[in-house]
């Protein structure tokens, strides 16, 4: 019995693979369902051009204008508070920064900002990364508590592994012991 079964599927498989193969022209075959039917015509494809759409920019009160992320004059295009050596307190001349930042993710409440974590290359990298983490959880604590959602902000460390500036010397690891602000786009 099992080997008449096998005898019948192998002459079926057989039989359906005997024909000829399909040829290849390159081009995929389409059947035309529309010919001989009434109104064949109206279902014939017209290209269609598309349309250049000028991009809109929306600022943090609805309407159309200069992003205030980009715009040079705006304190919102500032991004980075930097630290004293070996430090994660934030200086006084930085609160207004973050008020600004913080208003503006409060305004927007779909903005998402990635708060980076940086330091200089002193010190293990372990240390850095924890230095790091410290700096941008600080930064992130001052934009929550001036008004900001905690969904909207998430804080990450990148140690000594991002710098600025690379000669050793205490002006270029000033630049490198940072919080970069970036908002959604932007990471």
């Amino acid at each position: 019995m099992k080997k008449t079964l096998l005898a019948v599927f192998a002459a079926a498989f057989l039989w359906a693979c005997s024909g000829d193969p399909p040829k290849d022209d390159g081009k995929a075959g389409v059947e035309d369902r529309t010919a001989g039917k009434p109104g064949a015509d109206a279902a014939k494809s017209v290209p269609v051009t598309p349309q250049k759409v000028a991009p809109v920019t929306v600022g943090p009160t609805g309407k159309p204008g200069p992003s205030p992320l980009r715009d040079p004059k705006n304190i919102l295009s500032k991004r980075s508070i930097f630290y004293d050596y070996d430090s994660d307190v934030i200086k006084d001349e930085y609160r207004p920064l973050l008020q600004a930042h913080a208003k503006y993710l409060a305004d927007n409440p779909n903005a998402r900002m990635l708060v980076q974590g940086n330091t200089d290359e002193r010190g293990g990298r372990e240390y850095n990364l924890a230095l790091g983490q410290r700096r941008a959880e600080a930064a992130k604590r001052v934009l929550l508590l001036m008004g900001a959602r905690e969904v909207q902000i998430e804080s990450v460390s990148l140690g000594e592994e991002k710098p600025r500036c690379e000669e050793k010397t205490e002006g270029c690891y000033g630049q490198n012991r940072r919080s970069d602000l970036l908002h959604s786009g932007e990471f």
